[in-house]
């Protein structure tokens, strides 16, 4: 988070902020309100105190909700912001896009967990996140009730089409991973019904489905049920949108990553407010 605000701010007050130093003196105080002004999933209150605390000390941030609280009647205050009206109006704009991205976030994957329900399947993100905001949007997903799949690389083993191409096959990639890193999980690929065999021959930790139709799908999670290897795991992922995530969770998978809950929600509509 630290990282993150120092770069937002270092962005945004390269040349400083000379409306505000010429408006106001050091010593000019403000109290103001920060709104949700949509229903929505809020996320991102201790990004928003940490936005303040950088630029000055006495800023006083009061949170009124919690990061994942539903809040349904709007506008709704969610903090109070008071202090030197100099770091108050300079750090607005970083806070509120901040909390703004978070909280789309958030709220996408509560409505897509909602969606889900009764199905038995889990809600995945996937690393298609904004560069250099990963683990805070990962959070909002947390915040919304979805899990995480890799947080990078390094977590667990992947492995997709282009290694596919470049190892030789399911077989070999899988056959040469367990020789080297035999400690982490192993998932595999598959566009086919034959990709799953071979994968389910191969002894791989989870399938990922990737971009399969709706009956194929269902097959594969059949195929994977009566393996007799009950430690294998389905994940559905491929053009996944609102629209058909019931109809893939009904197929019976354990996982659903959907990209779309990072790259592509729409921020919540957030503002700051002079406090009468």
């Amino acid at each position: 988070m630290a990282r993150v605000v120092a770069a937002a701010l270092a962005e945004d007050l390269a040349l400083g902020d000379p409306t505000s130093e010429g408006l106001f003196g050091p010593e000019d105080t403000c109290r103001t309100t920060l709104l949700q002004k949509e229903p929505g999933v809020v996320c991102g209150l201790g990004v928003v105190a940490a936005v303040f605390a950088v630029l000055d000390p006495r800023v006083v941030v009061t949170a009124t909700h919690a990061d994942g609280d539903r809040i349904d009647t709007v506008p709704a205050e969610v903090a109070r912001i008071a202090g030197p009206a100099r770091a108050v109006l300079a750090g607005e704009r970083t806070a509120l896009n901040l909390l703004g991205r978070l909280s789309g976030i958030a709220t996408l994957a509560a409505r897509c967990v909602a969606e889900l329900e009764g199905t038995g399947a889990v809600l995945l993100d996937t690393r298609k996140t904004t560069a250099g905001l990963r683990e805070l949007e990962k959070y909002a997903v947390r915040c919304g009730g979805a899990s995480n799949h890799r947080l990078n690389l390094g977590e667990a083993l992947l492995v997709k089409d282009n290694h596919l191409r470049l190892a030789g096959g399911i077989a070999a990639a899988v056959a040469r991973l367990y020789e080297v890193h035999s400690r982490l999980r192993l998932e595999v690929e598959a566009e086919t019904l034959a990709d799953v065999r071979e994968a389910l021959a191969a002894g791989v930790n989870r399938i990922l489905l990737d971009n399969m139709p709706i009956d194929r799908m269902r097959e594969a999670v059949t195929l994977c049920h009566r393996s007799g290897n009950g430690a294998v795991e389905t994940e559905a992922s491929g053009g996944i949108t609102l629209a058909n995530l019931r109809e893939v969770g009904e197929t019976g998978v354990d996982y659903i990553s959907m990209g779309a809950l990072t790259h592509s929600p729409r921020a919540l509509d957030v503002s700051l407010e002079v406090a009468p």
